[in-house]
């Protein structure tokens, strides 16, 4: 492979250590590196996800981040941490300002709440090599929060990512520096299943095919690769050469808008009556945030998702010729999508709502039999209110009823509460 036709930069990937845990053992005044803690999603429900567990944790009891409540150990040494986004997300912001210090915003690009690029060309004069700028960093957030971070050194986005997440995290000082003329010698013996964006699924189809490393998926034909996975096999096969030409610089914070949705898994099976204010209350939350950015779509999209008992389920859309983000207008169309496939008797564990088909909303065209303009103004006001007053100020009755989920879904920030 011929790589001096391939940019060149200096990209950090950050990853923060146990970031949730760390962060409840510092409120508490605790080591982060020594505490043996566990962030729990909802403590009141044994079954909860064990969301984040302290380095010392997962090394004495070997509790991971899909363990459950009930899990965890009797240790008289053991804290439980009740979830808190909100916090999280607050210092997440604070280390993402933090880095504004050394380079501007367009180098820094989110991935999650615990992990960012940062693209630091043109830094050496200022602060050394990238090694030694991502040991000011990693200082830096130690000084200021708390907690650890890990950093990966790279060519691209790929590598910093990838040597970060393979060798950066057993590194005694967690920082680990992948060239492309490094590539075959670090990554080339790691298992495919290691390797960042290639999932469970696309293991198993490429293992199959005799590919067990990535240093086998690089040598496999691409033709091959092209012809029985299409684009995604392309970039495979050039991701296993190290080869990355996405954006190090860019406004990555814009994307377009292709879909609103929302979707839930529910805390218990719900009856079919049940069913129906919750479907409400999704259509609510799309239409709302469709109409915020004066969207309107033409196709609605509704899965739904049977009680683990019976499993199964069903997805499936319907189009009509006038686009709406009118939450009734969409309730409608679910409801017809939901007594056509429905199967009749199943308890109902998930439920997702999407509005697609997206275009700039436009004035109400008049009907001879209903009148729209009234529905819009309607979403209007209410808006207005839940803007001024807050996303609980204004609720429909059914959503106070047993399966209505807003005011429960309104404590809480990506499923767990704030």
């Amino acid at each position: 492979m011929d790589y001096s036709i391939y940019p060149r930069n200096d990209v950090l990937c950050i990853d923060m250590r146990s970031f949730y845990a760390s962060i409840e053992c510092v409120k508490r005044g605790l080591d982060p590196k020594t505490a043996l803690l566990a962030v729990v999603g909802d403590t009141s429900r044994r079954g909860s996800i064990v969301l984040a567990a302290s380095p010392s944790l997962k090394k004495k009891h070997g509790i991971s981040n899909v363990s459950r409540f009930f899990e965890l150990p009797e240790d008289p040494e053991l804290v439980i941490a009740p979830a808190h986004m909100g916090d999280y997300l607050a210092v997440s912001v604070e280390i993402t300002k933090m880095m504004k210090n050394f380079v501007p915003k367009e180098a820094i690009h989110v991935y999650s709440v615990d992990e960012l690029w940062v693209t630091v060309n043109g830094l050496r004069t200022l602060y050394g090599s990238p090694y030694e700028i991502a040991e000011l960093i990693q200082s830096r957030i130690r000084e200021q929060f708390g907690i650890e971070c890990v950093v990966g050194i790279g060519d691209n986005k790929f590598l910093a990512k990838v040597v970060m997440d393979i060798h950066a995290k057993k590194a005694s000082d967690g920082i680990a520096e992948c060239r492309y003329e490094d590539v075959e010698e670090l990554l080339w013996p790691c298992d495919i299943h290691e390797i960042w964006g290639i999932g469970s699924r696309m293991t198993r189809n490429l293992n199959r095919m005799g590919i067990v490393t990535l240093g086998q998926l690089a040598k496999h034909p691409l033709k091959y690769l092209k012809k029985n996975y299409g684009i995604m096999g392309e970039q495979l096969y050039w991701h296993a050469w190290g080869i990355d030409l996405s954006p190090v610089y860019g406004n990555f914070v814009k994307t377009e808008q292709k879909s609103y949705g929302h979707g839930i898994t529910l805390l218990r099976d719900y009856q079919k009556e049940e069913i129906f204010a919750c479907l409400l209350d999704l259509c609510e939350e799309a239409c709302r945030r469709a109409r915020y950015d004066d969207k309107e779509g033409r196709t609605v999209h509704l899965g739904i998702g049977y009680s683990t008992e019976t499993g199964g389920g069903f997805s499936r859309s319907l189009s009509v010729q006038m686009p709406t983000n009118s939450t009734m207008e969409v309730y409608h169309m679910c409801l017809r999508l939901f007594n056509r496939f429905y199967d009749g008797s199943s308890k109902i564990r998930r439920a997702s709502v999407a509005l697609t088909n997206l275009g700039e909303e436009t004035d109400v065209q008049l009907s001879l039999f209903e009148d729209r303009s009234k529905e819009k103004a309607l979403g209007a006001v209410m808006d207005t209110i839940r803007d001024r007053y807050g996303s609980t100020a204004l609720l429909r009755a059914s959503s106070y009823t047993s399966g209505g989920i807003i005011p429960e879904r309104s404590q809480k920030i990506g499923g767990h509460y704030a």
